[in-house]
Parts: C-alpha cells; structure tokens; sequence
C-alpha cells in the first residue's frame, strides 16, 4: 500500500521517483518535481497513506512523526552518492545484516536489476556507470562499501538544506532567494544569515588579537588560549553552519573535540558574565 500509494502521488504530482526506502517509523525519498508543488505532494502522500494505513488496520492517530525535511541536491554525482546512503538505512540502523535482505527500497531495483514499477526511475542513476559492462553490479559493490565514505557526504551539506558545492548555493542565493528572508521559512534565514567562516575568522583573530595558525599547529593550548580559540569554535558554530568535522578541520581538532568545547563553552557562557561580554563584545566589532 506504501508502494501504491507513492505511484499515485509520484502520477498526481508529476513527480520523478529516483529512490526510497520505508524504515519502522519513517521513509526517505529521492526525487525531482517538475512543478513546483513539494509541500503539497508530501502533505498529500502523509494524509492518504495515514488514512488508508489507519483504515486496514483499526488504528488511529499519526504514523510518522513531524513535518518532512527536506534538502535539495545540486547534481546526478551527489544523487548517486545520496542514493547509497538512502539504501544503506536498514543496515545502518541494525535491521538486517546485508542490503539485500530488506524487502521495502528499491535497492534491488538498483542492485540486482529487480523490474520496477513505472514511477520508479532508475536510468538517471545508473547511466553515470559508463565503460562497465554491468551497472547493476557496479552499483551493488559501491553501494556494500559505501559506509565509510557516508560521512563525507554530509560534510558537503550546507546551511542545513543543499547538497553541494559553494558555487551551488551562491546560484540558490541569486537565483531564489528574496531580498527580504521570509521569517516563518526557516530555510531562507539559513541562507540569508549564513557566515562565510573564513571571513568571520580573520575578523575575529583579528579582534581578540590571537594567531588562529598557533591554535591549530600547537600541541596543547592552555589558559587564555583556550578560552580564545573556544571563542572563536563557538561564533563559527553559531554563524557559519558548518559541520563539526568543518569546523574541526579549521581548528586542528576532531569531530568530536568541537563538539565538546562547544557544549563546555555554552555553559560557561551562562555561569560567567566576562565571557558572556567579552562575546557580545567581539560579535560587536566584526559586526554580527
């Protein structure tokens, strides 16, 4: 019924459905509009499968949780990689052992060259396997070894919603973004507020008077260096809306490092008033 009721929606809404997957309590999508409809074709598709679900099998209430979130993709090479990730789910989330074995995505599709129902286009993707003498097979190996290259796709995703290079999203900017950022679509103010991290570095090393070079190539920081460089971790977390790896890559430190002296900064920030305006002070210098 999923599957049907995803036919009609990809029909009704003129919609091209490249990928899914149904996990326990929610699904993920790929797919291209070719109108400009996409909060009503999911509103739709929510309401329907509910209500049919709820109907055949006595139950009531919402099947999945919150409003769906979207993202949008520059190009078939990230569709690809995206497609993967989209695929790997029920392994990742300990469902089945092997790709293969999960009945509901259309990885088989994909993999195996299982026939697909008319709404499932499969060609856009397979057709990046050029000089192979197989594409299903070719795309079934690279998707079985894909997890370790699972999250260097997320380290391209910018402001939270475009998969994609720089250049990308300043043509997303230019070419739809409104002068005046609407308040109540969260996605627009990511974009229109968003901070270049590099800019907002080199203004503020230069406010607080400190060699970012020195953080990144020493050993161990200690003292006011260490309040300094947490400074300068936590604007670029808070304005630059970059990944934790990102971040970790302009600072020297792990993934995980950031987000440790992001959460130890955020606190002191509420237990000392200094700090708390020594930020207020600089954010006021360079102006953000």
């Amino acid at each position: 019924m999923f599957l049907d009721t995803l036919g009609e929606m990809a029909e009704r809404f003129e919609s091209d459905i490249a990928a899914y997957v149904l996990m326990g309590n929610h699904y993920h999508l790929l797919l291209r509009t070719r109108r400009a409809n996409l909060s009503k074709s999911m509103q739709w598709f929510g309401v329907t499968y509910t209500n049919r679900f709820n109907s055949l099998n006595s139950h009531s209430g919402h099947l999945f949780q919150g409003r769906f979130k979207s993202m949008i993709v520059q190009n078939d090479a990230y569709l690809l990689r995206l497609s993967y990730y989209i695929h790997r789910n029920p392994v990742r989330a300990g469902m089945v052992d092997r790709l293969s074995d999960y009945r509901w995505s259309s990885y088989a599709n994909y993999a195996y060259g299982k026939k697909a129902p008319g709404w499932l286009n499969t060609e856009r993707l397979l057709a990046q396997f050029v000089n192979v003498d197989d594409p299903h097979r070719a795309y079934r190996q690279t998707a079985q070894k894909y997890s370790k290259e699972e999250h260097l796709l997320w380290e391209e995703l910018r402001h939270g919603f475009i998969l994609g290079g720089k250049q990308f999203v300043e043509t997303i900017k230019e070419s739809y973004l409104p002068s005046a950022p609407h308040n109540e679509i969260p996605h627009q103010k990511k974009v229109a507020f968003n901070v270049d991290p590099e800019v907002l570095l080199e203004k503020a090393t230069r406010a607080l008077g400190v060699d970012l070079e020195r953080f990144k190539n020493s050993g161990k920081v200690s003292g006011q260096d260490v309040l300094d460089r947490d400074l300068l971790l936590y604007l670029v977390w808070l304005h630059g809306h970059q990944t934790n790896q990102q971040i970790g890559d302009l600072f020297g430190l792990s993934y995980s490092a950031v987000s440790r002296r992001i959460s130890i900064f955020k606190h002191l920030i509420l237990r000392d008033n200094q700090v708390k305006k020594r930020l207020e002070q600089i954010k006021s210098i360079i102006k953000i």
